[in-house]
C-alpha cells in the first residue's frame, strides 16, 4: 500500500502541542508517527489523504498552537530496513516482555521474547499505549481463555496473549498490512492458535471472548464499544488504550451506558489504558 507522509511543524514546539496533534491527526486516520527535533511525522495510506480535513483539524478560533506542514507520497518499500536504521531499537517491557526485530543481535534476554518484522504495521512497543497494554497482560491468567485483539497492528498483543496460555486469540484489524504483519510474525514464533481476520467490529459476528484488547483512537472506541459489550462473556474484561487521560471520563460513561464495570487504569505520559468488567 502507497503511504503519505505528513512533515509538520508546530509552534510552539512543545510536547504536550505534538502530543495534540498525534491525537488530532489520529481522529483523521493517520496511523504512525514518529519524532526528530524538527517535526512530527505522520502516516496515512494515500487513499485516506485529504487536504480538507487538514484544512478542518482544528475548530475555527483555536489558538492553542500553530502548525504547518508538507506532505509526499511514500511508495510501497522495504519498512523493515526503514524502522532498523531510524527507529525500532530492542525493548523490554516491565521487566519480562522484550520486543526485537530479527535483525537486532545485542539485546537482554526476559520471560518473554516476541520476534516482530515491523513494517508499517503500529506496533513496535515502543508506543506508551502498547507498553500499557503489554503490562496488562503481563498481570493476568489467560490459561484456556479466549483472547480478541482489535486493531492487532504487528500482532504483539496477540502473540503475548498466546505465550500467557490462552486457548483462542482472533486478532482483527482494518488494515491489510497489519493483517498480514500479524500472520507473518506469529508464524515467525512458532504461534498457531491466532485466526487473524480483516475487517472492523462488524466482523466479530456471534464469537465470545474472556478477554478484549483494543488499543484504538478514541472516536473508534466509543463507536465500537458496544460491538465489544456483544462479544464479551459475563465476567470477562475489556482493556482499551489509544487515548489520553482527558478522555477517560466520556469512555467511563459510553461504558456505564452499556452496563460495563469500570476497574481501574495506568497511565504513562498522559496515555491510559483502562479497564472495564462486564458482570
Amino acid at each position: 500500500m502507497q503511504y503519505t507522509k505528513l512533515n509538520c511543524h508546530v509552534q510552539p514546539d512543545t510536547e504536550e502541542n505534538r502530543e495534540i496533534l498525534v491525537a488530532e491527526l489520529g481522529n483523521i486516520g493517520f496511523e504512525s508517527f514518529t519524532e526528530t527535533e524538527e517535526l512530527l511525522e505522520a502516516f496515512i495510506p494515500t487513499p485516506d489523504f485529504s487536504d480538507d480535513a487538514l484544512l478542518h483539524l482544528f475548530p475555527v478560533g483555536f489558538t492553542g498552537f500553530q502548525f504547518s506542514f508538507t506532505s509526499e507520497m511514500i511508495p510501497d518499500q522495504n519498512w523493515n530496513e526503514v524502522w532498523e536504521k531510524n527507529y525500532f531499537q530492542p525493548l523490554l517491557v516491565a521487566g519480562r516482555c522484550l520486543i526485537r526485530a530479527p535483525f537486532h543481535t545485542e539485546y537482554p534476554h526476559a520471560e518473554f521474547e516476541i520476534v516482530i518484522e515491523p513494517g508499517m504495521a503500529f506496533g513496535t512497543g515502543n508506543h506508551e499505549t502498547t507498553s500499557l497494554m503489554i503490562s496488562e497482560i503481563l498481570q493476568q491468567d489467560l490459561n484456556g481463555k479466549a483472547v480478541l485483539d482489535m486493531g492487532c497492528g504487528t500482532g504483539i498483543l496477540s502473540i503475548l496473549a498466546s505465550m500467557r496460555g490462552a486457548v483462542s486469540i482472533t486478532a482483527v484489524d482494518i488494515d491489510s498490512w497489519s493483517t498480514k504483519s500479524t500472520t507473518e510474525n506469529a508464524a515467525y514464533n512458532n504461534i498457531m492458535n491466532i485466526e487473524v481476520i480483516h475487517g472492523g467490529a462488524e466482523a466479530l459476528q456471534h464469537k465470545k471472548f474472556d478477554f478484549i484488547y483494543a488499543n484504538i483512537q478514541r472516536n473508534i472506541l466509543l463507536n465500537d464499544m458496544p460491538q465489544y459489550f456483544k462479544v464479551l462473556k459475563q465476567g470477562g474484561e475489556l482493556i482499551m488504550s489509544g487515548f489520553y487521560i482527558e478522555d477517560l471520563e466520556p469512555i467511563k460513561a459510553r461504558a456505564a451506558d452499556l452496563g460495563l464495570h469500570f476497574s481501574r487504569f495506568t497511565e504513562n505520559e498522559r496515555w491510559i489504558a483502562v479497564s472495564f468488567t462486564s458482570k
